[in-house]
């Protein structure tokens, strides 16, 4: 059985999109939910799941305490999910290539600290972007730097706000982060 730790800071709809898909897989289990937002909906997400689910501090997250806990997990794939903060070193050198991440937009345009959410799509606007889309990638010390494993582009030449370029970018995602996620588990059998 191969196994799924997530990751998110906030609402959580990729979070559950990803519950949903593995489901009913008998080969794949999403074991845990963290977030760095002891309010966050994602949490809630998890719990209606019947899925653990657990809150940490900043602290929590940098000196081993979260590391420890997915140890004890022994995740097969670590998943940022709309998850806000620097993921530890320490952990993504534990983990090697299984620590992975989305981006609602084509990097390397509009990554980097601070680039998340509405901050993105707005950027795009003001920009005049006439495309857009998702990028999934390996995790490395940098925000938004490592590999690429996908990318999906997306007309928005018809978007006039941020928020419907968010919409666009999130049906993205929500068909291809889960797909993605079980070629990754497959290739590593």
């Amino acid at each position: 059985m191969k196994k799924i730790v997530l990751f998110a800071s906030g609402n959580g709809s990729n979070v559950e999109n990803i519950i949903h898909y593995f489901k009913n897989n008998s080969n794949v289990s999403v074991v845990g939910v963290f977030s760095n937002n002891q309010h966050a909906k994602v949490l809630e997400r998890a719990k209606n799941h019947n899925i653990y689910s657990e809150s940490f501090t900043n602290i929590e997250l940098n000196d081993g305490t979260v590391f420890q806990k997915i140890a004890e997990l022994n995740p097969d794939l670590i998943v940022l999910a709309g998850f806000l903060l620097k993921f530890p070193d320490t952990i993504i050198n534990a983990f090697p290539n299984k620590v992975i991440n989305i981006h609602p937009a084509l990097l390397p345009k509009y990554g980097g600290k601070g680039m998340y959410g509405n901050h993105v799509h707005q950027a795009i606007l003001d920009n005049k972007e006439k495309e857009t889309g998702i990028t999934i990638h390996f995790v490395n010390e940098h925000y938004d730097e490592g590999e690429f494993i996908f990318q999906k582009e997306l007309n928005i030449e018809n978007c006039r706000t941020s928020e419907e370029i968010a919409t666009k970018v999130q049906e993205l995602e929500h068909k291809h982060f889960p797909e993605i996620i079980e070629v990754l588990l497959t290739q590593n059998q």
